[in-house]
């Protein structure tokens, strides 16, 4: 039987999303605005790629993937947070988010900061909870929790928007412009696939490779994102296309050009794919995730 990508994709966010409604506090006072405002970015229409790589990883694994469904509800809580906090007027102050108005224009930047540290911290209850993750070892849990902080924080995903606020409107290395996307974009994605890994008791040789498999995605979707900037519709990416060229920000475009930028995608696609070579069928959705990459429109 051959494999449908996008029923894979519907079938697997339905089941994040009708997680998500379990696992989140209802809308209720004294807090009403706030759990309105978590809730309006959490339901915005997400891809839930974080949560889905993650569910992959175990079904490449042989394992049940809703054994996990706790961790991913939380990568995806967590993306969201930085989603919020990275549209706020004092980092790049964007108006639009996956086509709607972004938290803060919706309910105000104080609000909106609140919505993002409640996301935050609300999954890492979620990680913690007692009773909801009884089908993951505590041993392996606390290996998780590990592997997701370290990612979201400072060595990871808040670096990497330091080096991004830090590095706008200057020429800095491709070095440096490979560190920041690895961290900022790329630390949470390999996360997500490690995650899996080890809920589902991966041994450290493929563990290993998912890990790799990862980081290459993290890149060649951090790519992908920057040449949708150039060349994507506004309307299809749900947000203002030349958004980065506009504040001068550092994109492998801008110190690439249009055709090694393609090549570089394609490179990491690739080194993606080779990571998941022993592995059977089963990973054929990651495999199939990381080469939809190279045809994404948003």
């Amino acid at each position: 039987m051959s494999f449908d990508l996008k029923i894979y994709l519907e079938n697997k966010q339905k089941l994040v999303n009708a997680a998500l409604e379990r696992y989140l506090p209802p809308i209720q006072d004294p807090t009403r605005n706030l759990v309105d405002s978590m809730r309006y970015s959490l339901f915005a229409g997400g891809k839930r790629l974080r949560p889905i790589l993650c569910l992959g990883a175990v079904e490449t694994l042989g394992e049940d993937p809703e054994l996990c469904l706790p961790v991913a509800c939380a990568l995806e809580m967590i993306h969201t947070y930085s989603l919020i906090h990275d549209d706020l007027p004092a980092m790049d102050d964007d108006d639009l988010r996956r086509g709607k108005p972004t938290n803060h224009k919706i309910f105000g930047e104080a609000m909106a900061i609140l919505a993002g540290d409640g996301l935050l911290t609300e999954a890492f209850y979620l990680l913690s909870k007692f009773g909801l993750n009884d089908l993951i070892r505590p041993t392996k849990l606390i290996e998780i929790i590990k592997i997701i902080s370290n990612a979201a924080g400072w060595r990871g995903m808040v670096g990497g928007q330091t080096i991004d606020m830090e590095s706008e409107g200057k020429q800095i290395e491709p070095s440096l412009l490979e560190l920041m996307h690895s961290c900022k974009t790329g630390a949470l994605i390999t996360a997500s696939v490690e995650s899996g890994a080890v809920a589902a008791g991966a041994d450290e040789e493929k563990r290993e490779a998912l890990v790799n498999y990862g980081r290459h995605f993290g890149m060649a979707f951090q790519i992908t994102d920057d040449l949708l900037d150039v060349t994507g519709n506004s309307e299809e990416m749900g947000k203002p296309a030349g958004s980065d060229e506009a504040r001068n920000k550092s994109t492998f475009p801008a110190l690439y050009g249009l055709e090694k930028t393609r090549e570089m995608a394609t490179f990491h696609v690739n080194k993606a794919l080779e990571a998941l070579e022993q592995f059977d069928d089963r990973a054929t959705p990651l495999r199939e995730l990381v080469k939809y990459l190279l045809k994404r429109r948003k």
